[in-house]
C-alpha cells in the first residue's frame, strides 16, 4: 500500500527534473552559441548588413537624390529591408552553419551528445539563426534614419513591430533549417543561388503587394513567397494607411501558418539527417 501511495508522487517529480535539466541545457547551448556571436561581432555585421544597408543607400538615397523615386519610397522601402535583413539573415545563419555541421566539421554529433532530445537540438538552431536575423533586422531602423528622407516609426508601433520581426526571422531559420536538412550538402551552394535570389526579388521587400493589381501573374508569385507578408505585415503596422499595404489579418496568420509549417518540416528533416 505504502508503494502504491508514493508511486504517483515520485513519477511527477522526475518528470519535472527532467524537464527542467532539458530546460536549463537548451539555455546554456543557446547561451554559448550567443557567445560565440559576441566574439565573432565584425564578421557576423559584414555578412548580414552589408546587402540590406547598400539597398538601402542605392534605392532610397542615391536614386533619390537623382530624381528617379519619390520621397514616399522610403516609407515603402524601409520595412521591406528590415524584412529583408531579419528573414535572409535568419535563413543564411541557419542552413549554412548546418549544412557544415552535417557534413565538413561534424560539429552536430557534439550537439546530440547534449542531454537534450533531438528535436530541441533542432529547435536551438533555428532560435539561435532568428537571434542572429532579429539583430540585423534591428540594425536597418537607424540605418533607415540615416538614409532615408521622411522615415517614421510610429513610437506605439515598436512593440508589435518588434513582435512581427521575431515571428519573420523564426520564419526564416525554420526555412532554412528545411533546405539545409533536405538538400544534400554538395549541393547547397547552387540552391542558394537559384532560390536565394528570387526569394529576395518577390518578396515585396521594394514594393507594396497589393500595388501589383496590374502585373496579377507576379501577385500570385509574389503571394507564394513567406517573405511576402513578413515584408506587408512590416508596412501595415508602420504605413497606418498612408500607403497601401496588406491588412494584418492576413499577413500574420500566414507567417504563423507558414512557421509551424516550416518548423515541423525542418525538425523532421533534422531527426532524418541525425539519424543516418
Amino acid at each position: 500500500m505504502t508503494m502504491t501511495q508514493d508511486r504517483p508522487v515520485a513519477e511527477p517529480t522526475v518528470s519535472a527534473h527532467t524537464a527542467g535539466d532539458t530546460r536549463r541545457a537548451f539555455l546554456a547551448v543557446l547561451g554559448r552559441d550567443v557567445l560565440v556571436t559576441g566574439r565573432e561581432l565584425p564578421s557576423f555585421l559584414a555578412q548580414v548588413v552589408l546587402q540590406p544597408l547598400f539597398t538601402l543607400f542605392i534605392l532610397g538615397t542615391v536614386l533619390g537624390e537623382l530624381g528617379y523615386v519619390s520621397g514616399e519610397f522610403g516609407l515603402v522601402l524601409l520595412p521591406g529591408v528590415i524584412a529583408l535583413a531579419g528573414f535572409v539573415g535568419a535563413l543564411q545563419n541557419t542552413a549554412l552553419p548546418l549544412t557544415l555541421d552535417f557534413s565538413y566539421t561534424r560539429e552536430i554529433e557534439d550537439r546530440l551528445l547534449a542531454p537534450l532530445p533531438m528535436r530541441w537540438v533542432a529547435m536551438e538552431k533555428m532560435v539561435f539563426g532568428a537571434f542572429r536575423g532579429l539583430i540585423s533586422a534591428l540594425l536597418m531602423i537607424p540605418f533607415g534614419y540615416l538614409l532615408l528622407d521622411r522615415v517614421s516609426l510610429p513610437f506605439a508601433a515598436l512593440p508589435p513591430l518588434l513582435g512581427v520581426c521575431v515571428l519573420g526571422t523564426l520564419l526564416g531559420a525554420a526555412v532554412g533549417m528545411t533546405l539545409a536538412t533536405f538538400v544534400p550538402p554538395h549541393r547547397i551552394e547552387i540552391m542558394f543561388a537559384v532560390i536565394l535570389t528570387p526569394v529576395m526579388f518577390t518578396g515585396a521587400t521594394q514594393f507594396p503587394w497589393p500595388a501589383l493589381d496590374s502585373l496579377l501573374w507576379f501577385q500570385v508569385i509574389s503571394a507564394l513567397n513567406p517573405l511576402t507578408y513578413f515584408s506587408e505585415a512590416l508596412r501595415g503596422l508602420t504605413l497606418d494607411g498612408v500607403l497601401p499595404a496588406m491588412p494584418l489579418w492576413v499577413s500574420l496568420p500566414v507567417l504563423v501558418l507558414a512557421l509551424v509549417g516550416f518548423g515541423v518540416a525542418g525538425v523532421r528533416g533534422f531527426r532524418n539527417r541525425a539519424t543516418d
